[in-house]
C-alpha cells in the first residue's frame, strides 16, 4: 500500500526537477522558433478574449467597492488611487494567471498528455531528442511572454472600467480620481505586477507540462491530469503572489 506522504513528496521532487531541467534548457541552441511562435499565437487565442472580459468587472467591483467604502470614510479623493494601485498590483497578475493557467495551461497539458500516451514522447527520447527542449521550453516562454503582455491589457482595460463606474455611476470627480493615483503610484508598481504576470506564467507552463509529461491511463488519464495541473497551479498563484507581495512592500518605499 502505498504512503499518501511519500507519492506527493516524489511528485514535488519530480517537478522541482522538471523546473531545473526547463531553466538550464533556455538558453540551449537550437531553439525552437516555429514552436514558440505557434504557441505564443494559441496561448493568446484562446486567453485574449476571456481575459480582456473578466477583467472588465474586476476593476468594476474593487472602484465600486472602494468608493463606496471611501465615501462612508469621507476620503472620496483617495478612490482613484486605490482602486487603480489594487488593479496594478494584485488583479491585473492574478487575473492573467488564472486565465493563462485555465485556459493556456489546460491546452498545454491535454497536448503533451496526449503525445505521452500516444508514446510520442518515448520516440523522442530513442531517438535522442529532448521532449523538453523540444516541446517544454518553447511553451513556457510562450507563456512567459504573453502573461507579460495580457497583464497589461487588464491593467489598461480594469483601470478603465474603474474610472467608468467610479465617475459616471458613483458620481466621482475625474480630476480627483486621476490626481490621486498618480500622486501615490509609483512606477515600481507597474514593474512588479509585469514582473508577477512573468513568474505566474512561467509556474503555469511548468506545472502544466510536468502533469502532460506523467500523464498515464489513457485519455481519462489525461483528463485528470488537466485538471489536476489547473488546481495545483492555482494553489501555487495564491501562494507566490502573498509572497511577492510581502516582498515588494518590504523592499519598496511607498508614496507618503
Amino acid at each position: 500500500m502505498s504512503n499518501p506522504a511519500l507519492g506527493a513528496l516524489r511528485q514535488s521532487g519530480s517537478l522541482f526537477a522538471l523546473v531545473l531541467d526547463t531553466v538550464r534548457a533556455l538558453p540551449r541552441r537550437p531553439f525552437q522558433t516555429k514552436e514558440f511562435i505557434q504557441q505564443c499565437w494559441f496561448i493568446a487565442s484562446v486567453t485574449i478574449v476571456p481575459t480582456a472580459l473578466v477583467s472588465i468587472p474586476f476593476g468594476a467591483v474593487i472602484a465600486l467597492q472602494l468608493g463606496t467604502l471611501t465615501r462612508q470614510l469621507g476620503a472620496q479623493s483617495f478612490t482613484g488611487a486605490a482602486s487603480v494601485l489594487a488593479v496594478i498590483r494584485e488583479a491585473s497578475p492574478i487575473v492573467t494567471a488564472l486565465l493563462i493557467a485555465g485556459a493556456g495551461g489546460s491546452a498545454i497539458c491535454a497536448d503533451l498528455g496526449s503525445r505521452k500516451i500516444r508514446e510520442e514522447i518515448d520516440a523522442m527520447e530513442v531517438l535522442g531528442i529532448s521532449p523538453i527542449q523540444r516541446l517544454v521550453v518553447p511553451r513556457v516562454l510562450a507563456a512567459m511572454l504573453v502573461a507579460l503582455l495580457l497583464n497589461g491589457l487588464v491593467s489598461v482595460v480594469g483601470v478603465a472600467g474603474g474610472y467608468f463606474f467610479n465617475v459616471i455611476i458613483q458620481g466621482g470627480t475625474p480630476g480627483a480620481y486621476i490626481a490621486s493615483f498618480t500622486a501615490l503610484a509609483q512606477l515600481a508598481d507597474l514593474w512588479t505586477s509585469e514582473i508577477k504576470a512573468v513568474i505566474f506564467g512561467f509556474i503555469a507552463a511548468v506545472v502544466a507540462s510536468y502533469k502532460g509529461l506523467t500523464a498515464g491511463g489513457g485519455p481519462k488519464g489525461v483528463g485528470d491530469a488537466v485538471n489536476q495541473s489547473v488546481v495545483i497551479t492555482f494553489m501555487f498563484l495564491f501562494v507566490v503572489n502573498f509572497v511577492a507581495s510581502a516582498i515588494y512592500f518590504q523592499v519598496v518605499p511607498q508614496k507618503i
